[in-house]
C-alpha cells in the first residue's frame, strides 16, 4: 500500500464523493419507494468503490461494498424489492463505510469490525449469492426494444432466445480468462445480445466464478446445455427458455432510461460534457491559500504606492514624473482589483456541499426523536468562501438540530393543533447586499418569551424584576447567554446548555449576524448574514490614542460627528441621542489603557456600531477612510483578544488591529 501512497488523497476525494451519493439515493430510495434510476446509481457508486478499494489494498472497504453491490443486483434483478429494512440496512452500511473512511484518514487502516454488516448483506431476504444460484434470472433494464425486436424475429426464424448461465469450477486457476473463452466460443456459434460481463477491458476481479448470457440458438436448450457443458473447467450449466413478459418490461424500462437520457443530452450535448472534464483540474487548497496571501501583498503595497504618489504631490506638486506615477498607481489599482475578484472566485463554492450533509441528519434525528419532517432546501447553487462554509457547518448543525427537538412537535400535538402531522423545516441561501443570507425556518411550536424569562430567572442569568422589564424580543435573544437551555431533561440531541451562545460566537467571529423571528404555535425563523470572504473586507481606518484600528464596514451603522455638550449622562454612563435612539458612547482609549484626546474645543467623530437591535457609539480621534483590508491573523503567541478579530499591514508599513465588534460590546456591557 505503501507504493499506492500518492494516490490516496484522489482516493479519499472519490470516497467521500460516493458515499455522499449513497446517502443522497437512499434518502431518496426511502422518500419516493423503488426507482431503476436510482438503484443503478447506488449500484454504481458501490461498485466504484469497490474497485478503487481493491486497487488501494483497503479490504474491509471492498468486501462491505461488494456485498452492497450483490443485494442491489438482486434488487435490479426484481428477487427484492425495496423496504424499510433495506433502507436502514443500506444506511447502516453507508455509517460503517465512514467509520473505515475516518480510521483511513487518522491511521491509514481500517479498524472497525464490519463482519456484523457484512453477515445482515449476505443475508437479507434469504437471497444467496450468484455462486449458488439455483437457476438463471435475466437482468432487469438492460434491453433497447431493438434488442427485444431482433429476438422475436429470430424466434420467427427457429432460432429459440434463451439464457445461458456457466459457473466455473472452483480449481480453475484463471477463471476470468477461462469465461472469456467460453464467451468467444458463444459468439462464433450463436446470436448474443447481453452478456453480465463486458470481458474486453473488464476490471472485475480474477476470483468470478459465473456469467450469463442472453442469446438465440438453432439448438435445442439441452443440445446447446451439453455443448458448453464439455467445455473445460466449466462445472455447472444452465439454459433456460426466455419469458418473453419479462424481456418486454425490460425494454419498457429501458425505454424510461432512454428518456432521461435523451433529456441530459438535450440540455449538453455528448461533446460538451467531455470538453468540460478537459478543462478542469484539482488544486491543492494550500495553494489557492498561498495564492491569496500573494494577492494579499499586492493589495498592500498597491496601498502604498498609492500614499506614495499623494506624498510625492504634496512635495513636488504636479510633476509629470508625479504624474506618471500616478497613471501607473491607476493602473496597478485596476490590475490588482480584477486579479483579486479572480481569485476570490476561485476560492469560492457552492454551499450545496454543506447543504447536503443536511437530510441523513434530519432523517436520522426525525427518526430518532419519533417526529415527522419535511427537509426543504432552497439556493444551493450560492457561493460562498470555502473558508466560510468550513466554519459555519457547525453553527447551522446545531441550529437544525434545535428545530428538530424543540421546534417541531410530535405528529400528535402537530395534529390536535391543526396542524399536518408532519412539520416542515425550510433552510435556503441567497445573497443579499454583497452578503450570503441563510435562513432557518421550522413551522413548529415557535419560542415562548415567558418561559425563557422564567427559565432564565430559575437559572440565575437575570433577576426576576429584570426579566419583567425585558421585552418579548430581548427575552428571546437570552437563548444565546452562555448556560441556558429550556430542556427539562439532557438527551444526546441537546440540554445541556451549551451551544447557542457558541453558535452566536462563531457567527460574529466570521463579522456574521444572526437574527431571530418567532411566533408562538406558528414557528421560528433563523437569518444568518455573513460576508462573502475573510480574507479581505472592506474596512473604516479610525485614530484612536495615535493608534490605526480598522472598524469592518459591515459593522457600521453610521458616522456622525458630536459636539461635547451634546453628550449627557444616565445612570453613570455616557449616552447620545440620535434621531430619537438612546445610544451609549463608548471610549475605546479606555479599554486599551490610551490617553484620551481633548476634543473639548471641536465635534467628537462617533461611529455607530452594532449587531441586530443592540448599538454602541464609538468615539475616535480621527476619521481616517476606507480601504481594503487583508486580514491577518494574530498568531499564536498573541492568542485570542477579547475584541480583536486579527490585524493588517498598512500602506505606511504599520500593523493596524482589527476591531471584532461582538466582542466590544460585551467589553461595553461588561463594564457598564
Amino acid at each position: 500500500m505503501d507504493d499506492l501512497s500518492e494516490f490516496r488523497a484522489v482516493y479519499l476525494e472519490e470516497l467521500e464523493e460516493q458515499l455522499q451519493c449513497m446517502d443522497e439515493e437512499v434518502l431518496r430510495l426511502e422518500k419516493e419507494g423503488q426507482s431503476d434510476a436510482a438503484i443503478s446509481r447506488l449500484f454504481r457508486a458501490a461498485h466504484t468503490l469497490k474497485g478503487s478499494s481493491a486497487a488501494m489494498g483497503y479490504e474491509k472497504m471492498k468486501i462491505l461494498t461488494h456485498e452492497m453491490e450483490h443485494l442491489l443486483d438482486n434488487v435490479r434483478n426484481r428477487k427484492l424489492a425495496v423496504n424499510k429494512a433495506m433502507t436502514n440496512l443500506f444506511f447502516k452500511c453507508s455509517d460503517g463505510m465512514k467509520r473505515l473512511q475516518a480510521e483511513i484518514i487518522n491511521t491509514n487502516s481500517e479498524r472497525s469490525n464490519m463482519e456484523h454488516l457484512i453477515r445482515e448483506l449476505q443475508s437479507f431476504g434469504g437471497i444467496s449469492h450468484p455462486a449458488e444460484a439455483s437457476g438463471v434470472q435475466p437482468q432487469i433494464a438492460i434491453f433497447t426494444h431493438e434488442v427485444l425486436q431482433s429476438l422475436q424475429e429470430q424466434a420467427e426464424l427457429g432460432r429459440v432466445p434463451a439464457w445461458v448461465s456457466v459457473t466455473i469450477c472452483q480449481s480453475c486457476e484463471m477463471k476470468l480468462a477461462r469465461l472469456s473463452l467460453i464467451d468467444c466460443r458463444l459468439r462464433e456459434t450463436e446470436n448474443v445480445y447481453w452478456s453480465d460481463t463486458a470481458f474486453e477491458g473488464h476490471d472485475m476481479e480474477e476470483n468470478v466464478i459465473q456469467n450469463r448470457w442472453l442469446l438465440s440458438t438453432a439448438l435445442p436448450l439441452d443440445e446447446l446445455g451439453s455443448r458448453i457443458g464439455e467445455m473445460t473447467d466449466v462445472d455447472e450449466v444452465l439454459v433456460d427458455a426466455c419469458d418473453w413478459t419479462e424481456l418486454q418490461a425490460a425494454a419498457s424500462l429501458d425505454e424510461q432510461d432512454e428518456q432521461v437520457r435523451a433529456e441530459s443530452e438535450s440540455i449538453a450535448p455528448p461533446g460538451h460534457f467531455e470538453k468540460a472534464k478537459g478543462q478542469t483540474i484539482r488544486v491543492n487548497v494550500e495553494r489557492l491559500e498561498n495564492m491569496m496571501n500573494l494577492v494579499g501583498e499586492l493589495v498592500i503595497a498597491q496601498t502604498r504606492i498609492q500614499q506614495m504618489e499623494k506624498a510625492f504631490y504634496q512635495k513636488f506638486g504636479p510633476d509629470e514624473a508625479v504624474e506618471e506615477l500616478g497613471h501607473l498607481s491607476d493602473h496597478l489599482t485596476r490590475t490588482i482589483g480584477e486579479l483579486q475578484e479572480s481569485v476570490m472566485k476561485v476560492r469560492m463554492l457552492p454551499i450545496e456541499q454543506l447543504f447536503n450533509r443536511f437530510p441523513r441528519m434530519v432523517r436520522d434525528l426525525a427518526h430518532i426523536l419519533h417526529k415527522e419532517v419535511e427537509l426543504v432546501i432552497e439556493g444551493k447553487e450560492t457561493e460562498l468562501d470555502r473558508t466560510l462554509i468550513e466554519d459555519i457547518g457547525d453553527p447551522l448543525i446545531h441550529l437544525i438540530r434545535n428545530a428538530i427537538d424543540h421546534g417541531i412537535e410530535e405528529p400528535d400535538k402537530r395534529l390536535d393543533a391543526g396542524k399536518p402531522a408532519k412539520g416542515t423545516l425550510r433552510i435556503s441561501a441567497s445573497h443579499e447586499d454583497n452578503q450570503v443570507l441563510i435562513t432557518i425556518q421550522d413551522d413548529g411550536a415557535g419560542i415562548d418569551p415567558e418561559r425563557i424569562r422564567q427559565s432564565a430567572v430559575a437559572k440565575g442569568i437575570i433577576q426576576a424584576a429584570e426579566a419583567a422589564l425585558l421585552k418579548d424580543q430581548d427575552a428571546v435573544h437570552l437563548i444565546f447567554h452562555p448556560g441556558f437551555s429550556t430542556a427539562q431533561q439532557i438527551s444526546d440531541v441537546s440540554g445541556r446548555g451549551v451551544g447557542m451562545d457558541i453558535v452566536r460566537t462563531e457567527i460574529e467571529r466570521m463579522n456574521g449576524l444572526i437574527q431571530i423571528e418567532t411566533n408562538i404555535g406558528t414557528g421560528t425563523l433563523f437569518r444568518i448574514r455573513l460576508p462573502l470572504t475573510l480574507a479581505i473586507i472592506t474596512g473604516l481606518l479610525v485614530d484612536i490614542g495615535g493608534r490605526i484600528f480598522i472598524i469592518p464596514m459591515s459593522s457600521v451603522s453610521e458616522i456622525v460627528r458630536i459636539a461635547p455638550e451634546h453628550i449627557s449622562t444616565v445612570g453613570g454612563m455616557p449616552v447620545v441621542t440620535i434621531r430619537n435612539q438612546v445610544i451609549p458612547v463608548s471610549w475605546l482609549h479606555d479599554y486599551f489603557h490610551y490617553e484620551r484626546r481633548d476634543h473639548r474645543s471641536r465635534q467628537i467623530p462617533i461611529v455607530i456600531v452594532g449587531r441586530g437591535d443592540k448599538r454602541i457609539a464609538l468615539a475616535v480621534d480621527e476619521l481616517i477612510g476606507n480601504q481594503e483590508i487583508v486580514i491577518k491573523s494574530l498568531g499564536r503567541y498573541m492568542g485570542n483578544i477579547e475584541g480583536i478579530s486579527g490585524g493588517t499591514i498598512l500602506g505606511d508599513g504599520r500593523v493596524g488591529l482589527i476591531l471584532e465588534i461582538g466582542g466590544i460590546i460585551k467589553l461595553v456591557t461588561r463594564s457598564a
